[in-house]
């Protein structure tokens, strides 16, 4: 006789407390339902499936909130229900914005507190390139508004919008399609970053950054300068023993990083008889290639 299905608290119960699928399980059982609501509300078009995906997000955020696991069917319908209802207000389509779940936890305490940040991180990775940064500044570091993140990307602002609006729909598509699987640890993964971000400082400031660069920059490696100024090795070692030799310090504060894209967040410490010598903070943008960078971009923000 096979084993009965897990009943919806169960399920629920499961994914407040973090096991990668859970979540993934409800969706997939309640998508009918939800569907439903959302063609009683919307009528048939391409707002429906766009309505379900932001769903799937919210419901993500919102998991552990959820105070009676048994009541998970009506809740996911619930919240298809206010996605139609804000959808109905608004002039243009909702984007991929802290705005769908407001007062709620930001996307990385969800997946630092209820543990299911691999499976979130396996579908960002699954995003291209351009989309996944975009994602990864917007949620995930310092660098929030969409003016920063046109400045960092070298985009337009139009562009940017376009972007999360995409991430936003297929982020929500590879998290029901991949619920089952599993995933590498993007804790880990974070954490080594942070790891290799202190120890590259500690290189450069004892004269060791051209070994650094060596083992872990591509030979193709280029770097694009805060002021945007273009080129390889040479600018970034000269750049790096520039800004020590005038007494300016970085501090790491925070690494993002996914499977081939990487962001270091730093503070600048300008030298204590030149308080003004140069910005506050600075990210390092990297895209990697076979496991070594082969681009930096330095933004000092907007």
């Amino acid at each position: 006789m096979p084993p009965a299905s897990p009943s919806d608290s169960e399920l629920a119960r499961r994914a407040r407390s973090g096991e990668v699928g859970a979540l993934g399980l409800l969706l997939a059982r309640h998508q009918a339902g939800m569907r439903a609501v959302a063609l009683s509300l919307l009528g048939h078009g391409p707002d429906v499936d766009d309505v379900l995906q932001d769903a799937a997000l919210v419901a993500l955020r919102r998991i552990g909130g959820l105070r009676d696991p048994a009541a998970a069917g009506p809740w996911l319908r619930m919240i298809v229900r206010n996605a139609c209802r804000m959808r109905l207000r608004a002039p243009v389509t909702v984007p991929f914005t802290d705005d769908l779940t407001p007062g709620g936890p930001t996307p990385e305490q969800v997946m630092e507190e209820h543990a299911l940040r691999d499976w979130v991180w396996h579908a960002i990775d699954e995003l291209s390139p351009p989309l996944r940064m975009a994602v990864m500044l917007r949620h995930f570091s310092g660098i929030t508004s969409y003016e920063q993140i046109a400045a960092a990307c070298e985009v337009p602002v139009g562009t940017v919008r376009s972007r999360l609006s995409q991430a936003r729909a297929k982020l929500a598509g590879t998290l029901l399609a991949t619920a089952t699987l599993a995933h590498d640890d993007a804790a880990s993964l974070t954490a080594a970053s942070g790891r290799e971000a202190r120890e590259t400082l500690a290189a450069a400031e004892r004269g060791a950054m051209a070994e650094v660069a060596a083992e872990r920059w591509s030979p193709r490696f280029e770097i694009v300068g805060g002021q945007g100024e273009r080129g390889g090795y040479d600018l970034a070692l000269r750049g790096m023993d520039d800004d020590l030799d005038a007494g300016v310090r970085q501090r790491f504060l925070h690494a993002v990083a996914g499977r081939d894209l990487v962001i270091w967040e730093m503070d600048l410490i300008s030298p204590p008889d030149d308080p003004a010598h140069c910005p506050p903070a600075v990210a390092w943008l990297m895209r990697l290639r076979e496991g070594r960078v082969d681009r930096l971009r330095l933004f000092h923000g907007v």
